[in-house]
């Protein structure tokens, strides 16, 4: 296949890329700056540009490029950086993608387990109703920004990403350092679901749902097998031979990290039932697996 690739320097785009590449594909990346290399195509996605001509025939496009969610404390700027960095990029491609002649067969256009908001003990799948707060909010927009190409016909696919485990970057990149000096411990109460996945389950999902003509609208990119803060921090300690009896209290999160702080203490305990139906396997369905694969 001829796919089209947006976010690809990213903690999973720099995965995904070569993995792509190994499977046979042809990779076309879409960059903000001046193209350097043949496989780059320029795009404006503040501006809503793209230079279609450029692509030529492609069969796929995998969207995911967006201002990270916890790369800044929470100020109202941010989030409306949050916010349209992913509504006007998810439109731009969305758009572009429509004109195509012939049309690109699917579209993976990235999104997040934030749409659910916090969910306490309850077992979520994708037919759960969004919930609350500014994450559920992104989410719902980031998803419909992806209309114009479902309208055109395109196979659109919504991968609703929890937190990922990698020593590259993300939630563990930050973590394990501590922990690695005998300073990890519970964040807040301890009892809030993390929805992991591992990076390498991350690729796999996202290939699988370019192939897979069966999915369509969102699918959750999460272990099976969700568990607590307190319970990921136990492990750690045990894989990393290291106290884990630090703690961070709510209060001092919520001062470090204002807003975002909610999202950090709220829990969601995400089942993936699209992927299982559909055959998928897990190489690392357990967070034992997945930390243990990083190490």
């Amino acid at each position: 296949m001829r796919i089209v690739v947006t976010g690809s320097t990213g903690l999973i785009g720099s995965r995904l890329v070569p993995a792509l590449r190994a499977d046979g594909n042809e990779v076309i990346r879409l960059v903000r700056r001046a193209p350097r290399a043949p496989d780059e195509v320029r795009w404006d996605p503040a501006q809503g540009g793209i230079d279609t001509a450029a692509l030529g025939h492609i069969d796929a496009a995998v969207h995911l490029a967006g201002a990270g969610i916890g790369d800044h404390r929470w100020t109202e700027s941010y989030k409306r950086e949050v916010m349209q960095s992913r509504v006007s990029g998810t439109t731009t491609i969305a758009t572009a993608l429509a004109t195509l002649d012939p049309l690109p067969r699917v579209l993976v256009s990235g999104s997040a387990i934030g749409f659910y908001g916090d969910t306490g003990d309850a077992v979520v799948d994708e037919d759960t109703p969004r919930g609350d707060g500014f994450l559920a909010d992104v989410v719902e927009a980031w998803e419909h920004s992806a209309d114009p190409a479902r309208r055109a016909g395109v196979r659109v696919v919504h991968p609703r990403t929890g937190l990922v485990v990698a020593k590259e970057g993300g939630t563990w990149a930050r973590l394990t350092p501590l922990f690695r000096l005998g300073l990890g411990g519970r964040i807040g109460s301890g009892c809030q679901y993390w929805s992991f996945v591992s990076i390498s389950d991350e690729v796999r999902a996202l290939r699988h749902l370019l192939t897979d003509e069966s999915l369509s609208g969102p699918v959750n990119l999460t272990a099976p097998n969700p568990l607590t803060n307190a319970a990921a921090t136990k492990v750690m300690g045990e894989l990393l031979h290291r106290p884990t009896i630090a703690t961070v209290p709510g209060f001092a999160l919520r001062a470090a990290l204002g807003e975002f702080a909610f999202d950090v203490l709220a829990g969601q305990q995400v089942v993936p039932r699209k992927l299982t139906d559909a055959g998928f396997h897990f190489e690392h369905p357990r967070f034992e697996d997945a930390f243990a694969a990083i190490l």
